[in-house]
């Protein structure tokens, strides 16, 4: 009833009525009725007998109500405990895969220690299509920020990462890749809690030299150029996980798959 005052007298508009809502909603019982079930049940049975479970999160790390860069978050827990949601013990999740673009982006306001506030960040978003999936709003778009992906890394335990859209960086005279953020005379080599600071903090890095080719085709990650590569492997040795899968395209054939355990799963 609070609400509908609200909505009347605040906003002048018509207020909702229980009784339409509720009848207009108990139709949609005979649809649903048989897909509704006891899913923790279902899904802890098949991991006692064996079977492989993929659960998918959703956003990213530095959206976390707990972890992120508060308040610019969103509002629920994006971390690995989400899990938790579907009824799957923690300890039953045996292998986490983090999911990192081969550069960084942001949608809305939040500090953004990398964005590329030039052609290059516009032609990043262009090729890779950074356009919010419902509002198509144009997303922020920076270089790879190794000091968010190893706080993810801590947070998650994740075992493997999958590096993704490494294609659209192909034609780019430089790369860059953040390995600490600089305030004030002081060097980071971790994200401060502070958004004061993370909206002032410089970015340092770790200057690359591009590819020109056109990387999508290669199935094979020797194939790969050897500019690509370094990046690729500069990742690794300051993350100290493997980048297991490469997505180098939209279609799922555009994948390289560097650790065996992943083709059949």
């Amino acid at each position: 009833m609070k609400k509908n005052e609200i909505i009347e007298k605040i906003y002048n508009d018509k207020p909702f009525n229980y009784d339409d809502i509720l009848s207009k909603y108990k139709k949609y019982i005979s649809t649903l009725q048989s897909t509704i079930t006891n899913t923790e049940e279902i899904l802890n049975h098949a991991i006692n007998a064996g079977q492989t479970i993929l659960i998918e999160g959703a956003q990213g790390t530095m959206l976390d109500i707990e972890h992120g860069t508060f308040p610019f978050v969103t509002s629920s827990n994006t971390l690995i405990t989400a899990a938790t949601g579907c009824g799957i013990p923690i300890s039953k999740i045996t292998q986490k895969i983090g999911i990192v673009k081969a550069f960084s982006s942001r949608v809305g306001s939040g500090p953004f220690v990398t964005e590329i506030l030039n052609p290059i960040g516009d032609k990043i978003r262009e090729k890779g299509q950074e356009y919010g999936s419902t509002t198509k709003r144009p997303r922020r778009i920076g270089w790879l920020d190794l000091l968010t992906i190893k706080k993810s890394i801590k947070l998650n335990e994740l075992n493997h990462l999958a590096l993704t859209k490494l294609d659209i960086l192909n034609d780019i005279e430089e790369l860059k890749i953040c390995t600490a953020y600089e305030f004030q005379g002081k060097i980071y080599d971790y994200i401060p809690t502070s958004c004061e600071i993370l909206e002032k903090a410089k970015p340092v890095y770790k200057v690359f030299k591009g590819f020109k080719q056109n990387i999508q085709n290669i199935s094979n990650y020797d194939d790969l150029p050897v500019e690509a590569k370094e990046y690729i492997e500069f990742i690794e040795r300051e993350i100290g996980i493997q980048i297991s899968i490469l997505s180098l395209g939209a279609e799922r054939e555009k994948t390289i798959f560097r650790n065996q355990k992943w083709i059949n799963m």
